[in-house]
């Protein structure tokens, strides 16, 4: 399949649609910022109440007559530019892909010959995220704004959680006589598959009391040590990059000084800790937890912390209890992990994105200027990227659309084939928005025998208005058909002759509902979950108890105690926090307006991944192996990602 890189198929479209939005653009900026004008976010509200000359409401009075002005004056050009720019719609394509070509030996290709489908299992690990990219007065509705600089921010904190190294630490401690479960980091080995050592683009400082295993002992160079700068593509030249630290009480050894942090301790206290009460929407510094551009480890990067049988010989004062206290910190976050110890997989709140992420799933990148933004930050890391995904004007869909699906998709592996469908049966604001579901169909691997190893995968946004659930089932009806066809139309297997062997089919997105509320019970019992399997799920109704809602309360979003990843991730951790700050369901029998319903949910969990058992390889297994909400876009948008690690065995593997 061609993959199409302009919207338009050729260059004489795509310039006079140049011209005309140049025509309709300074009447659409003009509308955006009149409205944000009055729609303050809280964050405002409390600069304004500091404020005592109220400058801010003298700017907007000074301010407001003159952009009325230019608005009148810009609406001929704007209505000149509209008779171009409708037409032109029906010529465009429903999505724009990018590929970085400069990415060496870090590039798709390259991660095609790292799995032949034989010997140890491949892990693959998929993330979704609601970023609320709108037009400002838009996202504003959602306490947010400043649109533009969220996109890059966004970016730039995806780019650097999931290109943090593989670092795996084990500690020796006498006391230390537990294994601390796996987080995504301990899913791959520190060699390449082809079985040579991958030299680690680290971020850890060297201490007497850290050992630095891999790439033959060698230490890392001085740049693996220092990390990339926050704002600097991160190159991820191989995506089995991993470091293993030893800590631990050798004979001779020196214990890490109080100002020379080791990973152990950044697990307890996240990757710097930024002071709080920070501007939202600011640019992290070095050392801060959302940026990751700093010599730092996350509670992720926790992999294995194996007991030893070693005792601490250091004479030095105070040894035994520098690593007493790092031993501890090892076992908290296994406890904190384990907490249900039934589940079959791990499961955690994460301040920061899972190191070695594969594939990027987002909604409502509805802003084009945005999402070229947020486009060029993760080229950083992802080498394939479709995005401006959806249809404008009348095309394809039964109204006239202002904005496009809002779906941006983010690959390390090449895509091979794509499709977009629009959901026909939309209604009130959704309307103007070409929601739909964009599907996906990716290249893991070849086996020796020169057969494809392919993945699918979906992603949608299904209909807001949470009375609508009619609406939505139908959406999810149409969903399962088209993917479907999908599979159908894109397969060149057949059960004789097989050129292709399917790794996984992963479903994700924002699907507006929740599995605990009662005005959402149609939707709970869909079909769609006897076919995809919802790893944070019991039954209709019912979640498993470590499941926490993914939509958060807009009028807490810049608190200060939630403000960082960090303070966020310890805020969920808790029953009182997420009560205060995740939002809950209405409960129309209270006759109370507003008031949280008390489910065991913990909140709204609209965020969903799922993952198909059957119509795999047969000789190959799908299991979920890590599944973490992540709190690192914390004041930049007013949802929890999600992210899902699945690891793919074969039979040979498991006998």
């Amino acid at each position: 399949m061609v993959l199409y890189t302009t919207p338009f198929p050729n260059s004489c479209l795509s310039a006079l649609h140049c011209v005309s939005w140049a025509l309709i653009f300074p009447c659409y900026w003009l509308v955006d910022r009149l409205a944000a004008s009055f729609i303050p976010t809280t964050y405002e509200k409390r600069q304004r109440a500091d404020d005592p000359c109220c400058l801010q409401l003298l700017c907007t009075a000074l301010f407001t007559p003159i952009y009325l002005a230019l608005l009148v004056a810009s609406l001929p050009f704007a209505f000149l530019g509209f008779l171009f720019w409708s037409p032109l719609q029906s010529a465009r394509r429903p999505y724009v892909y990018s590929r970085l070509e400069d990415k060496g030996l870090a590039g798709g290709a390259a991660l095609l010959s790292e799995w032949k489908g034989t010997g140890p299992g491949k892990s693959f690990c998929f993330a979704t995220a609601n970023v609320c990219l709108l037009p400002d007065s838009l996202a504003r509705i959602n306490n947010l704004f400043n649109t533009q600089a969220r996109a890059k921010e966004i970016g730039q904190r995806i780019r650097n959680g999931a290109a943090r190294p593989q670092i795996k630490i084990y500690i020796d401690s006498p006391t230390n006589t537990s294994i601390s479960a796996a987080s995504f980091s301990s899913l791959v080995s520190p060699q390449g598959g082809d079985g040579v050592a991958r030299a680690v683009p680290g971020s850890i400082k060297r201490t007497a009391s850290v050992e630095y295993k891999g790439d033959g002992g060698r230490h890392p160079s001085d740049e693996a040590a220092n990390g990339p700068a926050s704002g600097d593509p991160v190159d991820s030249s191989s995506p089995e990059d991993a470091c293993i630290v030893r800590i631990g009480g050798e004979e001779g050894s020196r214990p890490p000084e109080a100002d020379d942090p080791a990973p152990g301790g950044q697990a307890r206290n996240g990757a710097g800790g930024s002071p709080r009460g920070q501007t939202p929407n600011h640019n992290q510094q070095d050392g801060d937890s959302g940026s990751l551009g700093s010599p730092s480890a996350s509670r992720e990067s926790l992999v294995k912390g194996r007991a030893g049988s070693d005792t601490s010989a250091s004479g030095e004062p105070g040894a035994n209890s520098k690593l007493l206290y790092k031993a501890s910190v090892v076992k908290k976050a296994a406890a904190r992990r384990r907490r249900h110890p039934d589940e079959a997989f791990d499961h955690e709140v994460s301040a920061f994105f899972p190191a070695n992420l594969d594939f990027l799933c987002l909604q409502e990148v509805f802003d084009k200027r945005a999402a070229t933004k947020l486009k060029e930050q993760l080229h950083g890391y992802f080498e394939y990227i479709l995005y401006d995904v959806g249809v404008y004007g009348c095309q394809g869909c039964c109204s006239f659309k202002c904005l496009n699906s809002g779906l941006l998709f983010a690959s390390r592996y090449p895509i091979m084939d794509v499709a977009y469908h629009c959901y026909p049966n939309k209604c009130n604001d959704d309307a103007l928005a070409s929601k739909g579901a964009l599907f996906l169909k990716v290249q893991v691997g070849s086996t020796p025998q020169d057969q494809r190893i392919v993945g699918y995968i979906a992603c949608t946004h299904l209909h807001a208005p949470q009375e609508d659930s009619a609406i939505r089932c139908g959406q999810l009806d149409l969903l399962q058909d088209w993917l479907a066809d999908f599979r159908k139309s894109t397969s060149s297997s057949s059960t004789a002759n097989p050129e292709e062997l399917v790794a996984f089919d992963v479903v994700c997105g924002d699907f507006n509902f929740d599995n605990c509320s009662s005005d959402d019970k149609l939707e709970q019992q869909h079909s769609l979950f006897t076919h995809y399997r919802d790893p944070c799920r019991l039954g209709p109704g019912e979640e498993k108890p470590w499941a926490i809602g993914t939509l958060l309360d807009t009028n807490g979003l810049y608190d200060e105690d939630v403000c960082t990843p960090d303070n966020l991730q310890k805020v969920l951790e808790s029953e009182e926090g997420r009560r205060e700050y995740l939002a809950f369901p209405t409960s129309k029998s209270s006759g109370q307006k507003g008031r949280k319903e008390l489910l065991k949910g913990n909140g709204r969990r609209i965020d969903y991944m799922l993952h198909a058992e059957e119509g795999l390889c047969p000789d190959w297994k799908a299991e979920v192996e890590e599944f973490s909400f992540i709190t690192q876009l914390s004041g930049l948008t007013d949802h929890l990602p999600v992210a899902m690690r699945l690891t793919v065995s074969s039979g040979e593997e498991e006998a």
